[in-house]
């Protein structure tokens, strides 16, 4: 054990509010540290240090050591915070998507003709694109399938997923460019 260490409490503290103590005094700031890196908010990193020990102590919870309790702490705090960070996170995308869905612009005719003559060249783009690549983009794209998901529907490993994603979305990119390229030479206006 380090200088630190030897600050903990040497047993378990059911009822025994010293040791509770000298172990919150001595984890609470490593936790902080921690939570605050994960979640970015000192205030939120707070409450899930605090949520923690209250747990410790609701549980009435005993160590074989003192290192088991501050290694047990550091878990339950690093896995509530990433919990929470992910929540944050789907929150803030739900928000943003909202938002966009609210400040839609009004259905012209120019943008209908517009949204469709690019799905249409979309769809001549993929259908250009070899059967496995094909395959994996449709699933991701449209049918919002994670690539483990993928994987498992067509027997392959979720980094082979992966790397057809990525030269999918490449190969596509490169045909609708092509196209852009031509209409904007003249020489392919149809």
């Amino acid at each position: 054990m380090d200088g630190k260490d030897s600050q903990l409490p040497r047993s378990g503290f059911p009822g025994d509010l010293t040791e509770f103590r000298k172990l919150y005094d001595t984890v609470f700031p490593i936790l902080l540290r921690v939570a605050c890196r994960i979640v970015n908010s000192e205030e939120a990193a707070e409450d899930l240090c605090q949520e923690a020990f209250f747990r410790l102590h609701e549980k009435n919870m005993v160590f074989p050591n003192p290192e088991e309790a501050k290694y047990w702490l550091i878990r339950v705090v690093k896995n509530a915070a990433l919990n929470y960070a992910k929540r944050k996170d789907r929150e803030r995308k739900a928000y943003q998507k909202a938002f966009r869905e609210d400040a839609r612009v009004e259905e012209t005719g120019e943008n209908i003709l517009i949204k469709e003559e690019m799905q249409k060249e979309i769809q001549k783009a993929l259908e250009k694109l070899p059967e496995n690549l094909r395959i994996v983009l449709i699933l991701k794209e449209y049918g919002e399938l994670n690539y483990k998901e993928i994987g498992r529907a067509l027997g392959i490993s979720e980094g082979n997923v992966k790397v057809r994603v990525f030269r999918a979305r490449d190969r596509l990119t490169g045909f609708l460019g092509a196209e852009d390229r031509f209409r904007k030479d003249g020489s392919n206006v149809s």
